[in-house]
């Protein structure tokens, strides 16, 4: 770490990107559970830090008072062994220093422990599945792994135009899910495959399947299955028609009722909610 002293003569903008990094290293590594009193040195460290920045005339007084309370704070951590507490005043600080040098942190970026899921925690709901069709954008991939895996499903399949699930940007938003989440590319409504999943070349899913569509059955009357098939499809076409005969043909479409002027829902977001809501309904038997 840099000294203090040359810190504190380094060009102000310089100074404060180089205070965040550490704030951030810091968090990273504070994370619930860890110890705090093996640290000491490093925490006087930072208190002289924030004490330092506590006198910045350039920092709102809200900001200073923030400083001067954190620089007590740090003192104190070992002591008070409270990683918690530690964790949150390095976020605070991180992001008051973001906010002084004209930059924000994307919500990809949020820090929880190593930010990789545990496996061993997952609960999986046997013969749950999804069939992402068309997903092009990679945001969207990764947002909608990370609602599969939160709500249980036990496998993610993905058509062959689908974004893919290893881009920078799926790996992002799904906060690791992807590791953890089993997938794989399966094309089910092509052309010339039959429009019934339990005719496909996978016969271990021979499962209802229904579609997240407009104009389906709202989503507090929908009938979700104990196991099934849920569609989503491509935001800027919806799910293919061959795919939304094969839903008719089983259980359906579900829809999401909206209220507000757009009336629409970003596909990541619909979908969150659908698999929420079957779930629920699988727990409540």
């Amino acid at each position: 770490m840099i000294p203090l002293h040359k810190l504190e003569k380094l060009p102000r903008h310089q100074q404060l990107r180089k205070i965040e990094k550490i704030f951030s290293g810091a968090e990273s590594r504070f994370c619930p559970g860890a110890t705090v009193a093996n640290n000491a040195d490093e925490l006087h460290y930072f208190s002289g830090i924030a004490q330092f920045l506590s006198h910045d005339p350039l920092f709102s007084q809200t900001a200073r008072d923030f400083f001067v309370t954190a620089a007590e704070l740090f003192r104190q951590a070992a002591a008070v062994e409270n990683a918690a507490a530690l964790r949150r005043v390095l976020n605070s600080a991180k992001h008051l220093l973001l906010a002084e040098t004209g930059r924000s942190q994307a919500d990809w970026d949020f820090i929880g422990g190593d930010g990789r899921p545990d496996p061993a925690r997952r609960r999986v709901f046997p013969g749950i599945y999804v069939y992402l069709e068309d997903i092009r954008s990679p945001f969207n991939v990764g947002a909608m792994f990370r609602s599969a895996e939160s709500f249980g499903a036990e496998k993610m399949f993905l058509s062959p135009f689908c974004a893919d699930p290893n881009h920078a940007r799926a790996r992002r938003t799904s906060m690791g899910c992807v590791d953890v989440l089993p997938w794989e590319r399966r094309e089910f409504f092509a052309a010339e495959t039959p429009p019934s999943i339990a005719e496909t070349p996978a016969p271990q899913l021979s499962v209802p399947v229904f579609a997240l569509e407009t104009g389906g059955i709202p989503l507090a009357e929908f009938p979700f299955p104990q196991q099934g098939l849920l569609i989503a499809g491509s935001e800027e076409l919806g799910v293919s028609p061959r795919a939304l005969a094969a839903a008719d043909a089983s259980l359906g479409r579900v829809s999401i009722p909206c209220y507000g002027a757009k009336g629409s829902l970003n596909v990541s977001v619909a979908f969150g909610i659908v698999m929420q809501g079957w779930a629920q309904a699988i727990i409540m038997g």
